[in-house]
């Protein structure tokens, strides 16, 4: 048996504030159910598209954010370009001056006693190992580049020669004697000391590594080390100190650098 059909009807009047026609509307209950639910409908729908749109929202804001990034990496990889372009420069002109001074020439351990082409010449006495001979030669195989000499100062003093030459070159004796000590030091990195007696001391510093312990005795241009860039130091070089009694003296005052 079929449900009987809600037959009623909502009357409504509207009654102007003025003058003015009063309007009568005849509104069945079926059809303000219909109104209600198409309603209910229109807000669930409106409801379901906004928490549909906010997901989008958020994945579109998100793609904001990843084109800015790439954008920020474009201009990054440009720097790291650039700061590659400058390393290259720079390592072909570090090459320059390695060649300038030389760099192709390394002693080995067959050449530790062969003097370059223009070395000074070593009499036997100097030569003669205990023979406690005053520095009178050139620290290195090669003539270098004197970037630093000395100077006193409260704050710069500098107590000896930084002479720049290829990492690896032979550092010598500068006369003969007796190693004093041998060691590692902050400043100095690997050194080396040589006592020529009399109270005269040789120093030699920044080295890649030693080739004497202390107590031995050491012939003039005997290799003692080898130069290197060890302590305190921003580039390959030997710094070559002359102590007298305990005190730093200019060392070109006891040795002359090739020509």
């Amino acid at each position: 048996m079929s449900a009987q059909k809600d037959r009623r009807e909502l009357n409504i009047v509207l009654v102007p504030a003025g003058d003015g026609e009063t309007r009568n509307f005849t509104v069945s209950y079926r059809a303000l159910r219909a109104v209600g639910a198409l309603s209910g409908l229109a807000v669930v729908g409106g409801a379901l598209l906004v928490f549909s749109f906010w997901p989008l929202a958020s994945r579109a804001a998100r793609v904001a954010e990843l084109e800015n990034e790439l954008v920020a990496m474009g201009r990054d990889l440009e720097r790291v370009e650039a700061l590659v372009e400058r390393l290259d420069r720079m390592e072909a002109r570090y090459l320059q001056v390695r060649s300038m001074f030389g760099a192709g020439s390394k002693a080995g351990a067959d050449s530790v006693w062969l003097l370059p082409p223009l070395a000074q010449e070593v009499d036997d006495e100097a030569r003669r190992p205990g023979a406690g001979t005053p520095p009178s030669f050139w620290p290195l195989e090669e003539r270098g580049f004197v970037t630093q000499g000395l100077h006193a100062g409260a704050e710069d003093a500098h107590p000896g020669l930084d002479i720049a030459v290829p990492s690896g070159s032979s550092i010598r004796a500068a006369g003969s004697g007796r190693v004093a000590d041998v060691g590692e030091d902050v400043v100095y990195g690997r050194f080396v000391v040589v006592d020529h007696g009399g109270g005269v001391r040789t120093l030699y510093a920044h080295a890649s590594s030693t080739l004497v312990q202390p107590g031995q005795e050491v012939s003039a241009r005997e290799v003692v080390a080898l130069s290197g860039s060890t302590g305190r130091s921003t580039a390959p070089h030997l710094h070559f100190e002359v102590i007298v009694d305990g005190l730093p003296v200019d060392p070109l005052a006891f040795v002359e650098q090739p020509r």
